[in-house]
């Protein structure tokens, strides 16, 4: 209940915090500028996040081909794929975060949050999965 609880708080406060943000930039520069701005970060964000996948995508085939079992890159597609998720969502902050979640050095500590995650549900049996 506890992560419920998590997730509606943020499903209410990053919304308004997004149009806090928006309504401030674009009372300080203007209307058609701060448009440009979220379109703008939406654009480069999506076109980086294109190269960004298929670089990973080749990496993925690569480690398949050699044998090795391509954790590191599926962890990256995954946080590439919030990034993705983030990019569309309209505001500044969400740009920001997915254009940062696009660049490897910056996923290093989320992949080792995802990494400690799914280790505990593997330990603790709480991971399900179901065909």
């Amino acid at each position: 209940m506890k992560l419920f609880a998590v997730v509606a708080t943020l499903f209410v406060a990053v919304p308004i915090l997004e149009f806090t943000i928006l309504i401030e930039i674009g009372r300080r520069i203007g209307t058609l500028y701060t448009l440009m701005l979220v379109f703008g970060t939406g654009i480069v964000g999506a076109i980086l996040a294109k190269m960004e996948g298929l670089r990973i995508i080749s990496k993925l085939q690569d480690n398949l081909r050699a044998g090795i079992m391509p954790t590191e890159q599926l962890f990256d597609g995954l946080l590439v794929l919030i990034a993705g998720v983030l990019l569309i969502t309209p505001g500044l902050l969400s740009d920001l975060t997915g254009i940062l979640l696009l660049f490897p050095p910056a996923r290093y500590p989320f992949k080792a949050l995802i990494r400690r995650t799914v280790r505990q549900w593997v330990m603790t049996r709480t991971l399900r999965i179901s065909i």
